[in-house]
């Protein structure tokens, strides 16, 4: 039996309670409309940019409380055959390759296979490069936040070398991937792609994503175009040409399956054989270097796989993409769970994307 005051008591609790739950429904009601205001501006203005820049495909996939809520093509993905960019085509993730690879290495560092800050030297008697005792200062840790002193890529022209002393300042570097994919193929004995798809596509879902060409790519592919938005040559990747450069930049995918990884970095899943620790996401993501060069309106540092965005509503977690005739971004929020993956089959889409990048976050992200 309770008395009438108490009564009155717990029923102004339960009224505020219910005003609380009432005004936090009215908020994400609002939030949603205000979401999918946005979604339809863009729709509107995506055809806009890509007549702007000459793009002839687009494909996006919007991520929002840790889920998939939108994904749509745009134009065509071949500009001779005019075939539509649907939500199933796959595009070159060119160097948005790098964060995948980079997880399932995390994931051999939270198993022993490989230490984080060990000479890789120390897993190979093969020497990537010769003549040059600062290859024993390269670690796991400097490849994926780019301080080997490694160059981009060597030419002809320009042979491997170590141009600064490891560790010592960022400098971008597909190099220092391909390194590494060559030590964790040693270690594994495994081809990257059989790889990549037991420890990492298969158990999140990613079954549009792979390297070598093979029929269904030749179904699938967006195709890739210049300047102009003319068609220019297809990159069909053979085993040879993966074996070197695919954790750096030959993953093929779509926006949503991209997502899906995306996904299990900022909302992860409990661990298991294929899936990080809390504690390996958070040294994952947790800035190592600072990056000289602003990425659009913000300031950026580089973590272990991933460029980190410093925003003033907090830091983001991204990578861009860009191959010939291909250029991607994905941008999302650990703390928002939000994000978007942004894939074209143009040369100027690298400019449509530095141009929108802004408007993109502030509205998605």
């Amino acid at each position: 039996m309770i008395t009438r005051r108490e009564f009155l008591l717990n029923s102004g609790l339960a009224t505020g309670s219910l005003l609380a739950l009432t005004k936090a429904a009215n908020a994400d009601s609002r939030s949603s409309v205000s979401w999918r205001a946005q979604v339809a501006e863009w729709e509107k203005r995506f055809p806009q940019l890509m007549a702007e820049f000459m793009i002839p495909g687009l494909s996006m996939a919007l991520i929002k409380d840790a889920r998939v809520v939108w994904r749509r093509g745009f134009g065509v993905k071949d500009a001779t055959s005019k075939a539509p960019v649907t939500a199933e085509t796959m595009f070159e993730a060119a160097s948005m390759s790098k964060s995948v690879f980079a997880y399932t290495v995390m994931k051999l560092c939270e198993q022993g296979t490989i230490d984080l800050d060990a000479p890789l030297t120390k897993y190979t008697t093969e020497k990537f490069l010769e003549g040059d005792p600062r290859l024993d200062l390269i670690t796991t840790r400097r490849v994926l936040c780019h301080t080997t002193g490694f160059p981009n890529w060597r030419t002809d022209k320009d042979p491997l070398t170590i141009n600064f002393t490891p560790g010592e300042k960022w400098s971008y570097s597909g190099e220092g991937y391909s390194y590494l994919q060559s030590v964790v193929a040693h270690l594994t004995g495994q081809f990257i792609e059989p790889y990549m798809k037991a420890r990492l596509f298969s158990p999140f879902g990613m079954g549009s994503s792979g390297y070598v060409w093979n029929d269904k790519l030749e179904k699938l592919m967006a195709h890739p175009h210049g300047v102009k938005g003319e068609p220019i040559q297809q990159n069909r990747a053979t085993a040879e040409h993966v074996s070197r450069f695919g954790s750096a930049g030959e993953l093929r995918t779509t926006p949503t399956d991209y997502a899906k990884f995306v996904i299990e970095v900022i909302d992860p899943k409990p661990p298991d054989a294929f899936r990080l620790k809390s504690g390996t996401v958070k040294e994952m993501l947790h800035p190592q270097v600072d990056v000289p060069i602003a990425l659009g309106p913000f300031r950026s540092s580089w973590a272990l796989g991933w460029q980190i965005l410093h925003t003033d509503n907090g830091d983001l977690i991204c990578h861009g993409g860009d191959n010939e005739g291909f250029h991607a971004l994905h941008v999302a929020s650990e703390n928002r769970k939000s994000g978007f993956v942004l894939m074209t089959n143009g040369e100027n889409g690298y400019n449509m994307i530095s141009k929108t990048l802004k408007d993109l976050v502030t509205s998605f992200v």
